[in-house]
């Protein structure tokens, strides 16, 4: 599932200076499986986090590596990814769709044919298909309003995940939902409250497909619904760290102008489930300038103002904090189309995950990736997706 590792994470096995260090993991169904090689070639260089924020897939993936002790963390993504994922149709098909990864046209068939069969049958240890549609359900019924039934996912946590563990606070572990009742965005914290398979779902629940998971009385869908990306909840936390952050992306803002309609849908998945990354981290990034030279101004104030109500009131907003924000997108294959997130293919899923590890190491390269930012506002973007960096 990797490349032969090769004694190239100098850079990343250097100590680094920063107080926390953050993995942050969109949501994107099928796509998940690059986060997994991104943790793999960060567990690698030694570079380990102490909280994880996650969305749908990655709340998933999160709960995973929170959930068991570093040695077996891999072992227990592999599992999970190789459990959700199927063979090809017929042993014999195997040979021949590997064959075909080479030629688009054949490829595209083969990835359409695999996420129909997702649409029909579900996907093992994950989620399988109602025998009944919504429409001739009971109304008000769990039933009524999901096509598939989720409790296999549950159970699949419950044997990959040690939530004691997790709630343990070794890595602070967070799942963000959307409140289907209120409509209000909600992240399920262990700084906050006990974590339970329950909230991985919740996080997780994408309708129409996904039932609402019930917490405490409350339902709650997928938290792509209105923010797929938890950077915000990672940078905008009290008490303010040095902070590496890397910002693990399983669909990219930036694309091609679609020439079919097919090329229409997916790039429409893509605009609405990116949460406009790039944007927000811009924006961050003019905020902290702000905190930054307000810091400065207060330190040049006469005493007699500092005391000043007014002063204290800005000094708590004034920040010298420095964060690193590495960003890693997952770029999508030509072949892949609108349905690549529900495509659970065996040779889909070692893709994603090499891509993962690949993207992850060139990354770990580079030495500034590690380095407190100098810059005035204290932040530092690594955007390995546009800059082309090798």
């Amino acid at each position: 599932m990797k490349e032969q590792v090769q004694s190239d994470f100098t850079a990343a096995e250097r100590y680094h200076s920063f107080e926390r260090v953050a993995l942050v993991l969109q949501g994107g169904g099928a796509l998940g499986a690059y986060q997994a090689g991104v943790y793999e070639a960060l567990a690698e260089a030694g570079t380990h986090p102490d909280w994880i924020a996650g969305v749908s897939v990655g709340a998933i993936n999160g709960g995973i590596i929170a959930g068991n002790p570093p040695k077996s963390r891999i072992d227990k993504l592999r599992e999970f990814w190789t459990r959700v994922t199927a063979d090809a149709f017929l042993p014999c098909f195997d040979g021949v769709a590997r064959a075909a990864a080479r030629g688009n046209i054949a490829r595209h068939i083969f990835n359409q044919l695999s996420a129909g069969r997702a649409l029909a049958s579900g996907a093992k240890d994950f989620f399988t298909t109602r025998p009944i549609l919504p429409w001739f359900q009971p109304l008000g019924t769990i039933e009524a309003t999901s096509f598939y039934d989720t409790r296999d996912l549950k159970r699949t946590l419950e044997q990959l995940v040690d939530f004691d563990r997790l709630n343990a606070g070794a890595i602070r572990f967070s799942a963000g939902a959307v409140n289907v009742r209120t409509g209000n965005f909600v992240y399920f914290d262990t700084t906050m409250r006990t974590i339970r398979p329950e909230h991985v779902m919740a996080s997780a629940a994408l309708p129409p497909g996904f039932p609402a998971i019930e917490i405490e009385g409350e339902h709650y869908w997928d938290g792509g619904l209105v923010s797929n990306t938890p950077l915000q909840w990672v940078v905008d936390a009290e008490p303010r760290r040095d902070t590496l952050a890397f910002q693990v992306d399983l669909w990219s803002a930036r694309g091609e102008f679609p020439r079919n309609v097919s090329e229409v849908m997916t790039r429409e998945k893509e605009i609405r489930y990116s949460s406009r990354t790039r944007a927000g981290t811009d924006q961050f990034k003019h905020v902290q300038k702000m905190r930054h030279a307000l810091a400065g101004l207060l330190e040049k104030l006469p005493q007699d103002l500092k005391s000043g109500p007014e002063a204290r009131a800005l000094a708590s907003v004034a920040d010298r904090s420095a964060y690193n924000i590495v960003q890693l997108i997952y770029r999508t294959q030509s072949y892949e189309g609108h349905s690549k997130d529900y495509e659970f293919s065996r040779l889909s899923m070692e893709e994603h995950w090499r891509a993962g590890y690949r993207d992850a190491r060139r990354a770990l390269r580079h030495s500034e990736v590690l380095e407190r930012p100098a810059s005035r506002e204290g932040v530092l973007t690594f955007d390995l997706h546009r800059d082309g960096r090798d």
